[in-house]
């Protein structure tokens, strides 16, 4: 009888173990994905400067322009992680674009606020990049607990869900955004 209660009891910590663990992966994705936002919300803050800049020397790119402001909306509306890391790949490429064009006008490439904008450009892609790559470490760690025995049995009890990476869905996404100056 007492190795019956023993077995009881270590098998309940064990469970009580095993779902904190996936609660704190959890809250621990939830403030991941807070911070990428948080870098995001910076690049697209920074879109509309660049737009405006780049807009009175080429104002002959309107396409280009209300594109790159349309995927902007897009990015700030949607919550569903899928389709937020496809439209930031796209808001992605559209600011390599905007900055192709600006290339081409040696004065704008010098002026004061696109130099800074350059800076700040850099800067965010970069948090960016460590953001995501945080969160993508936190959910394989959440995934990993909740598919590998015995964190898959706590999982399936308390409907623990593997979580979605956010990745690159296209070859050319895949590329950094040349931010060429």
């Amino acid at each position: 009888m007492k190795i019956l209660i023993c077995s009881a009891a270590v098998l309940l910590v064990i469970f009580i173990v095993l779902y904190n663990r996936l609660i704190s992966l959890r809250n621990m994705i939830k403030e991941a994905a807070g911070g990428v936002d948080v870098q995001l919300k910076r690049r697209y803050d920074l879109v509309p400067n660049l737009i405006a800049v780049v807009k009175g020397y080429a104002g002959h790119e309107k396409k280009l322009f209300e594109k790159v402001a349309e995927t902007r909306a897009g990015c700030l509306q949607t919550r569903d992680l899928s389709r937020k890391a496809e439209l930031e790949n796209r808001l992605a490429l559209g600011i390599d674009r905007l900055i192709a064009v600006a290339e081409n006008y040696p004065e704008l490439k010098a002026g004061e606020n696109f130099l800074k904008l350059q800076k700040d450009l850099f800067e965010v892609e970069d948090n960016i990049q460590y953001a995501r790559r945080y969160y993508n470490a936190v959910v394989r760690d959440f995934n990993n607990t909740a598919e590998t025995f015995p964190g898959l049995l706590a999982a399936k009890i308390f409907n623990f869900k593997r979580e979605e990476f956010f990745e690159l869905k296209e070859a050319v996404e895949r590329e950094a955004v040349a931010a060429k100056f």
